[in-house]
């Protein structure tokens, strides 16, 4: 199995960022072979409107299912209708899809009017009862990760409470891979014994602290990088249950 991961898109109704998504979704188009599902971690739209909703459902069209959570800059609502075709409501947005036997539990670690994340409760529950209903390969994926990757700014604004995660996914060794975003650059590690893998951002990259301009403030635009290409990764699922990632990236 192959699976595209896509993260931070930031769709704002402006032609940068729809051009950048565009980009991927042709690179996407253009392989020899279709990927077998599409995983976008969160921060589609930049506001939560619902033009911004509108677009990205017009821009990720394609032939593989196309599983999605929302990101810190999301909104529960919006999300729901615009992309979902769901009614309204602003609880957590856990969704699960299987895909060629590959579980895809789609975890909201968003807390609503704040940029930092957390796994509600009711979102461990329902993640704890979803896995619990096979045996089979499961990927889970949410937009905040679990642990420090090294970028202060994104750091304080990481996913918390992380030990409930971590009990959760101890019970369920099922669990290949977790997938996630917020952090605007590709990035690898492991969390609870299982590998995490961070997508890049499309609409931006991330410094590193030893990168020159790391230490601007969120004010000043952040660590981050406007000029770098898009970019996303390319997961392989193996039949032993590993998973290979490959960072590309996309010309415009």
């Amino acid at each position: 199995m192959i699976i595209a991961h896509l993260s931070d898109l930031h769709l704002d109704g402006g032609s940068r960022a729809d051009d950048r998504v565009a980009a991927v979704l042709r690179y996407l188009g253009g392989l020899a072979k279709p990927v077998d599902a599409i995983v976008v971690t969160g921060d589609i739209a930049d506001h939560g409107t619902a033009e911004e909703y509108a677009r990205a459902a017009e821009l990720l069209k394609h032939p593989a299912p196309v599983l999605l959570c929302p990101g810190n800059h999301d909104v529960r609502a919006a999300f729901r209708t615009g992309l979902l075709d769901l009614p309204a409501s602003d609880g957590p947005i856990d969704l699960d899809r299987e895909v060629g036997g590959v579980l895809f539990a789609l975890c909201d670690s968003t807390i609503p009017g704040r940029g930092a994340g957390f796994l509600a409760d009711e979102t461990l529950a329902w993640l704890d009862g979803v896995l619990s209903g096979g045996d089979g390969p499961a990927v889970v994926a949410f937009h905040h990760p679990p642990v420090d990757v090294g970028v202060p700014l994104v750091d304080a604004i990481r996913q918390s409470g992380e030990d409930r995660l971590a009990a959760v996914l101890t019970r369920h060794p099922r669990v290949v891979a977790l997938l996630a975003g917020h952090v605007h650059t590709g990035a690898s590690t492991t969390f609870a014994g299982v590998p995490l893998r961070i997508a890049p951002g499309v609409v931006s990259g991330a410094l590193l602290p030893v990168e020159p301009g790391a230490d601007r403030g969120w004010a000043e635009g952040g660590p981050l990088e406007y000029d770098r290409p898009p970019a996303l990764l390319l997961h392989v699922l193996h039949d032993d249950g590993r998973v290979t990632s490959h960072h590309r990236t996309v010309p415009r």
